[in-house]
């Protein structure tokens, strides 16, 4: 039996701002239980909600970013439903009208790419959060998230398979912390996915879907698609009908289980917010935030492969993320443009496996400020940009090895000391390029290695290189290689 899966996203983006979307509150993360919640925030008998403009400024760089319509008029409503942790007993939100509408990100999944279409993406206010340990038996309540603006984006059902689906996650991850909307900590819950999946026959209608909450690993989302779709087919397979509904993820049993059968739209009884005026944003507005845009990744790969000639692999590594990219260009701008292949290969291979090692959540996904930079009390970058193009063209001139410079780059990253011509002397690594004293060492090379002398010129290559390595080794790996190189041929008559 052919089975299709269908796979749309809902993603909560807390936005980067520095207080709630309503009210001056701080939005902090880590504040005692209850601190940051005002009146405003609780629905006190008198108060009013006042929209934060840089909350509307976040929206519409991502309208931009998407290629999306920004609507000129959009209207807040209130979503009715009961919880502890909403204090008002309604959510303000966007329902008719979103901010944002339509666009899309391109995805890739091994060699295959895809175009994810959005349907919308709205502004609206956090709820509180209920905390159900550590109080002997009972819930507590800590409303501090009450109010924190979120950017609510919703994709058309058009991923069909778990991998496809991390893949559009990680994408979206990418891109809102690169135009600087979301810090993008999906451990404090500043990127919080809801995976909707369905299964169905080939060639029939959509299947009945359900929808699995709170997903903030892209390793447990995977593991949680995978789970549910196998259990969907399982379901039909022995005659039994899905039932729309809401679930979650077990990280510890791998296992999904409904919390809740899914509400409808009507079930929350939207109608528009009586306090809250309509949104309305001119075109002056969006030109204002363009204007102010970063270059985007996709337009910045193909700068990097038409500027620098790298390629489309190397150019889309390097773009991954906003810190990545900055810290290349401002590597190449000190090296100079004739060395950018060698700062690409040096920030891939080691600045890369540097940032992300032995940093990883729980889910053993590299942790998002790995990429970042700006994570307090974490130091991820740990090599300037300046002093790694210093030490690439200490190697480009000679003064040093590549093998050296690796050593010179492991102490700038373990010791926080960027002075590179320091450290070459003091780790006495400057390379050995006197002819004479080069011509002398491979003299006594080649007598006292007559067998592989014998080896080579019988047509042996391997002989060669194993001179090679004793001519490095006598100099401790000081040596110029391509002089040693050019050396030995000569004596040899290679």
């Amino acid at each position: 039996m052919n089975w299709e899966v269908v796979i749309g996203i809902e993603t909560h983006v807390q936005l980067r701002t520095q207080s709630k979307i309503f009210s001056g509150s701080s939005i902090a993360f880590g504040a005692e239980p209850n601190v940051q919640a005002n009146a405003v925030d609780i629905a006190l008998p008198g108060v009013l909600p006042v929209l934060n403009r840089e909350a509307v400024v976040c929206a519409i760089k991502f309208g931009l970013a998407v290629g999306a319509t920004i609507a000129p008029r959009s209207v807040f409503a209130r979503k009715n439903y009961f919880y502890p942790d909403l204090p008002k007993g309604y959510q303000i939100s966007q329902f008719e009208v979103p901010v944002v509408a339509g666009g899309g990100l391109n995805i890739r999944v091994g060699e295959q790419e895809k175009f994810v279409h959005l349907t919308r993406a709205h502004l609206e206010e956090d709820a509180g959060k209920s905390l159900h340990e550590d109080f002997h038996g009972r819930s507590g309540i800590d409303l501090n998230r009450a109010g924190t603006p979120l950017l609510e984006i919703v994709t058309e059902p058009d991923m069909r398979s778990s991998a496809e689906a991390v893949a559009y996650a990680r994408a979206l991850h990418a891109l809102v912390q690169w135009i600087g909307i979301c810090d993008g900590n999906m451990q404090e819950g500043s990127f919080r996915c809801d995976a909707n999946v369905s299964v169905r026959r080939a060639g029939e209608p959509l299947g009945t879907r359900r929808e699995i909450k709170n997903l903030n690993s892209f390793r447990f989302m995977q593991q949680a698609i995978d789970y549910e779709v196998q259990w969907q087919i399982n379901e039909i397979s022995e005659g039994r009908a899905i039932r729309q509904a809401t679930v979650l993820f077990d990280p510890d049993s791998g296992e999904t289980r409904a919390m809740r059968s899914k509400e409808d739209a009507h079930d929350y009884r939207y109608f528009p917010d009586p306090d809250l005026l309509p949104l309305e944003i001119g075109a002056d507005w969006i030109a204002e935030v363009k204007a102010g845009m970063p270059e985007l990744p996709q337009a910045m790969q193909a700068r990097l492969q038409t500027e620098y000639g790298l390629s489309a692999y190397d150019a889309a590594i390097l773009t991954a993320s906003r810190a990545m990219a900055d810290y290349f260009v401002a590597a190449v701008a000190a090296a100079g443009a004739a060395n950018a292949k060698a700062v690409a290969n040096w920030v891939i291979n080691d600045v890369r496996r540097s940032m992300v090692d032995g940093l990883r959540d729980e889910g053993g996904e590299p942790v998002a400020s790995a990429v970042r930079g700006d994570a307090p009390g974490r130091d991820v970058i740990r090599v300037p940009a300046e002093a790694l193009a210093l030490l690439i063209l200490r190697i480009a001139e000679g003064v040093i090895s590549n093998a050296s410079g690796k050593k010179v780059f492991v102490e700038m990253w373990s010791t926080s000391d960027s002075e590179v011509d320091a450290i070459i002397k003091r780790m006495d690594l400057t390379q050995v390029s006197d002819a004479s004293a080069l011509e002398a060492v491979i003299d006594g090379i080649l007598a006292a290695n007559q067998k592989s002398v014998e080896e080579f010129r019988a047509g042996k290559e391997k002989a060669f290189n194993a001179l090679v390595g004793q001519a490095m080794k006598a100099t401790k790996g000081k040596a110029n290689p391509q002089q040693v190189n050019d050396l030995l041929k000569k004596k040899l008559g290679a």
